[in-house]
């Protein structure tokens, strides 16, 4: 693959690039015949090691080859384009990678199984490898009150859910995965129902050179409550991954969606996860990204009906030479909405991080409050983090405000640590430790919080030890 050293922060426009007509007719075909529909029943609804594929339902394949053909031969963006600027998409070859036609291993990764420990009471379970599904369970006692999570296919109004919230895609990436996504994932939870306990979702990249494209709806009904654990894992491969989460919370239902990118470091992966909020509806979703060569996620979190709540945190570490890239857009459409924003990364060595933003009130959007902080703590010279924060406001009575910060570590902490006689490199680390737990106290599935804390500790480690 082609890879270039990034010597300083600026990044030159890259021309506009064909992904292939051809290419995109064999992946068409490809996840046609690879879809597949399950039954659950048991216990414990369950499905592994499942058989033979079987093909998909008339309506999907409809859909992948209507896709297909209006998104033609699919042209790359470039950094010419706001939405990408600052990015490294210049670098992006899709030919570099090859989608995976069937599954190519069965049986469940290795790697999750402290995943799996650190949530042991789940509702329930899904494992996705390489774009397959190769686990899925519900508990009995969820699955007799009507939650559904698994394929979509084999899911409630599976023709309706899929695409209800992404559209016709946001971009180019977001279109190719409703061409070539094999497996979508559907969790569905019917109105008044509140789930105690989290659904796990693991998707889990292992073969070299492949493309992934995961696809996961997640529809929650009137009165409903849930909290949702998707944890995107590799090994050690080169990969491109493409994931979409469309999330619909009808009046108010409540969704805590955590989301942990740990990635391989040389895994691409571009993102987008798009919200539909009715009213009196509450959205909280956080994201932890710690993973990838190139690793950007989109948030496009829409507030439709009166009343309506989007709460969107991240954090993110990088190091050597990774990019972690974040686009978000608040957007404003019915009274009285509010949405809070808070971003908090840092980066080391030769990294960058890339945050822009935007706040977009509607004039129908009377009284809202909207608020929008992305902080920064760069930790070596040769690091770089870009903040855009932007406000785009229709209308008169509201309460918007942004702010953006790009710096080292606070000195005054560092000094308060030393004078109490704390080592200087054990100061820093406890503040660089502490800048990420005002966003993952409140993470929706706290038992992963230890694991992500771990991850942190040990990027602490390589850096004191550099």
């Amino acid at each position: 693959m082609r890879r270039g050293r990034r010597s300083s922060p600026s990044w030159p426009p890259s021309r506009r690039r064909r992904a292939g007509r051809s290419d995109v007719c064999a992946r068409v075909s490809a996840a046609s015949r690879t879809s597949r529909n399950f039954s659950y029943g048991g216990r414990v609804n369950s499905m592994t090691s499942p058989d033979a594929p079987t093909a998909s339902p008339t309506w999907l394949d409809d859909r992948r080859q209507a896709v297909s053909r209006r998104i033609g031969d699919p042209v790359l963006p470039s950094t010419e384009e706001e939405v990408w600027r600052y990015s490294r998409i210049g670098e992006l070859d899709l030919a570099d990678w090859s989608t995976v036609a069937e599954p190519a291993e069965r049986g469940l990764p290795a790697g999750i199984e402290a995943i799996l420990a650190a949530v042991p009471e789940r509702a329930a379970t899904v494992v996705v490898r390489n774009g397959f599904i190769v686990h899925s369970e519900v508990e009995l006692t969820w699955s007799e009150r009507g939650l559904y999570v698994g394929a979509l296919v084999s899911g409630p109004e599976a023709e309706t859910a899929l695409g209800s919230v992404s559209g016709d895609g946001i971009d180019v990436f977001s279109q190719l995965n409703d061409v070539n996504s094999a497996d979508p994932i559907l969790i569905s939870v019917p109105r008044g129902l509140t789930v105690d306990a989290p659904v796990v979702l693991i998707d889990w990249i292992d073969i070299e050179g492949c493309a992934v494209y995961p696809r996961l709806v997640i529809r929650v009904g009137a009165n409903a409550d849930v909290k949702v654990l998707d944890w995107h894992g590799s090994a050690d491969v080169s990969a491109f991954v493409a994931p979409v989460v469309e999330l619909d919370l009808a009046h108010a239902a409540r969704l805590g969606y955590g989301s942990v990118q740990m990635r391989g470091p040389r895994i691409w992966q571009v993102a987008s996860q798009v919200s539909h909020v009715m009213a009196d509806a509450t959205l909280t979703s956080s994201h932890v990204a710690l993973g990838g060569d190139y690793a950007r996620a989109r948030t496009d979190c829409r507030l439709i009906g009166k009343g309506a709540t989007g709460n969107l945190q991240a954090i993110y570490f990088g190091e050597n030479e990774q990019t972690l890239d974040f686009r978000t857009f608040q957007k404003h459409d019915a009274p009285k909405t509010t949405s809070n924003l808070l971003f908090k990364g840092a980066v080391d060595d030769h990294s960058r991080s890339v945050y822009t933003g935007l706040i977009k009130v509607e004039k129908v959007a009377t009284g809202t409050n909207a608020f929008q902080t992305n902080r920064n703590l760069k930790l070596s010279e040769h690091a770089w983090a870009e903040s855009v924060p932007n406000l785009e406001i229709e209308t008169n009575d509201v309460k918007c405000s942004h702010a953006s910060t790009v710096g080292p570590v606070d000195l005054e902490q560092l000094f308060y640590l030393e004078s109490r006689g704390v080592p200087t490199d054990v100061a820093e680390r406890l503040v660089v430790a502490g800048f990420f737990q005002e966003v993952l106290e409140a993470f929706p599935v706290p038992g992963v919080v230890g694991l992500v804390n771990d991850a942190i500790e040990q990027r602490l480690d390589r850096r004191s030890e550099r």
